[in-house]
């Protein structure tokens, strides 16, 4: 008799056990649900009377970014030579000759590039694997500078019966201009010129984000 209220006086503690787990189960499935609940995104709203596309269509930027550089100078030769100048006159209607001479050490710098103003759209092709093409202008001398400071006069000869030229020292400047030019041709100016112009446009169209990049050069 003693085990029987024991059972039935412990019965109604094991209930209430399981009530309050049932309430604590309960209480997270309706956290869980109002969770999912507030998480469920508002509903879009209606969409708008008018609609616009926006397309990009790819141009040859890369032209804006090289012309920019207008004229690339891409090789400086330092040069010098040793011109000898002389102008023969005659005297007393061709009995007697004279003349008038200068030996001018002549230092310059010859500098050549690539036009790039001269660029056109049409030199410029983009494909549409981003392979880009540009071809470049011939490379061209741009000037002839004669290095002043270094440049002298070495020897200045005039005869006695002959009349000095005043000029004669400007004309040996000019030809010191004209033979270092050629002079600068002959070594390979242009060649060197078109080298370095390939190799800078290469990496400057290359940091506008393109990998494969063919330079040509016109002769």
């Amino acid at each position: 008799m003693e085990r029987d209220r024991f059972r039935v006086a412990a019965w109604p503690r094991w209930k209430l056990a399981m009530s309050f787990g049932g309430a604590a189960l309960l209480i997270a499935a309706l956290g869980a649900v109002v969770g999912k609940a507030l998480s469920i995104p508002s509903p879009p709203l209606l969409p708008p009377l008018s609609s616009s596309v926006t397309s990009v269509r790819a141009t040859p930027n890369v032209l804006v970014a090289v012309r920019n550089l207008a004229r690339l100078e891409t090789a400086s030769f330092h040069m010098e030579r040793v011109i000898d100048l002389t102008e023969k006159q005659s005297q007393f209607f061709g009995l007697v000759e004279s003349e008038d001479a200068i030996l001018l050490v002549a230092v310059a710098d010859v500098s050549a590039g690539v036009d790039l103003q001269k660029l056109t759209a049409a030199d410029v092709k983009i494909d549409a694997a981003r392979r880009v093409t540009v071809r470049l202008p011939p490379a061209e001398i741009f000037h002839t500078e004669i290095d002043n400071e270094k440049t002298y006069v070495h020897t200045r000869r005039t005869g006695v019966l002959a009349r000095r030229a005043e000029n004669l020292e400007t004309r040996a400047r000019r030809e010191a201009e004209r033979a270092l030019r050629a002079a600068a041709e002959e070594a390979g100016i242009l060649r060197h010129s078109r080298e370095n112009a390939r190799r800078v446009i290469t990496t400057l169209v290359r940091s506008l984000g393109y990998d494969s990049v063919d330079v040509q050069i016109a002769d």
